[in-house]
């Protein structure tokens, strides 16, 4: 033990002299959080008071109560840059087609392939359809029939949910994030400690003391582990905080990470660190020099990015449930959602990510006992 608590020690003191490798892997803890706060702010702001639209209305004489109406839900004529290129053009039969109750010609002219007008191309739809409704309800009313037969059911929808557990789904983004950057932050130290110190030939060096390979690898993935845990506490307590100053009241919902939650966390993130040291070590020795490993890593990546993004949008089928990252994903939305933790699911899950990582480790202290993986030939 004393040995392996040496070998952590000489590992973080190594990854403490090169500040800014470490920094680089913690600054996704500390900035994410901070990014995804800023966006949503800036979401809310436009859901909650909605720009003005401007768009090009032709023959708009023709129709002045439906331009009266646009104008009122904030869609006007306009000139100048501020002018989306979306043209509404009203046709010369329009009021004669409103007076005899036949459909009244408008035109919208636009690219839909454009992403910066597909939003206000949907608000002005939306629009002209409510003002036809309104129109269509009036026409009933005008000879004696009462709009509600145009409806033949009355659904009534009783929500359960509450404030907290409609904030799941921005909760649950967290927790991907929250994950993610388990792996992000072991990454550029496993590196280091692997491809680094071969290609810095201190590797041979250590295997030439007075130590067995597996002291070598249980001091590695420890050191490693615990970066990967620093990253996690660091990304909690910047959303805790962060998460905050966001008007969540104004959805209708709130996001609160409470201290249990932080804490069913830190438990569930401790197995999933291990895995991600040790997933990120073994690709690394693997890899002969230090920018393979960096290529190999980025690849390798994609697998807990797609298992989490799976749980995180209800995507994956139910044999996901127990597999590492995507089971305990599930674990923490059902917990944030005020429902019951599955346990089953948790221990199995959890259990399946230590066995994957001590079969990792196995395989490192297996390969490290060739010349090959030792001097990279």
């Amino acid at each position: 033990m004393k040995m392996i608590l040496a070998m952590v020690r000489k590992e973080l003191i190594d990854a403490a002299r090169d500040k800014r490798s470490v920094m680089a892997g913690l600054y996704y803890a500390i900035g994410t959080p901070l990014l995804m706060c800023g966006m949503f702010m800036v979401l809310i702001g436009q859901l909650s008071s909605p720009e003005d639209l401007h768009i090009t209305i032709n023959k708009a004489d023709n129709a002045p109560d439906l331009i009266r109406y646009l104008d009122n839900n904030g869609i006007s004529h306009g000139e100048g840059k501020s002018v989306k290129a979306i043209t509404l053009t009203i046709s010369d039969d329009y009021a004669a087609d409103m007076a005899k109750a036949k459909p009244a010609e408008v035109i919208v002219t636009a690219d839909k392939s454009n992403e910066k007008l597909q939003k206000s191309i949907s608000r002005l739809e939306r629009n002209l359809q409510a003002y036809s409704s309104e129109m269509g309800s009036l026409r009933l009313i005008a000879r004696g029939v009462n709009p509600q037969v145009m409806a033949p059911l009355k659904i009534t929808v009783h929500d359960q949910s509450t404030a907290d557990s409609k904030g799941g789904l921005i909760l649950g983004i967290a927790i991907f994030t929250m994950i993610y950057s388990v792996f992000i932050s072991a990454m550029n130290l496993a590196i280091d400690t692997s491809a680094g110190e071969r290609e810095r030939n201190s590797l041979a060096l250590l295997l030439s003391h007075p130590m067995t390979t597996r002291q070598l690898v249980l001091g590695k993935v420890i050191a490693v582990t615990c970066f990967a845990m620093l990253g996690l506490v660091l990304i909690m307590l910047v959303s805790k905080v962060a998460y905050m100053f966001v008007p969540w009241q104004e959805l209708g919902f709130s996001v609160n990470i409470s201290p249990d939650f932080m804490g069913l966390m830190f438990a569930i993130g401790a197995p999933v660190a291990l895995l991600a040291s040790t997933l990120q070590l073994y690709v690394s020795f693997m890899a002969k020099t230090f920018k393979e490993a960096q290529s190999y890593l980025t690849m390798v990546l994609f697998v807990p990015v797609a298992l989490s993004m799976a749980a995180t949008y209800n995507i994956a089928p139910h044999v996901l449930e127990w597999l590492p990252v995507s089971g305990q994903q599930q674990v923490l939305m059902a917990f944030i959602k005020g429902r019951e933790i599955p346990m089953l699911q948790l221990a199995i899950s959890s259990a399946a990510t230590v066995i994957i990582a001590i079969a990792l480790m196995l395989g490192m202290e297996r390969s490290l006992k060739s010349e090959k993986v030792v001097f990279g030939l």
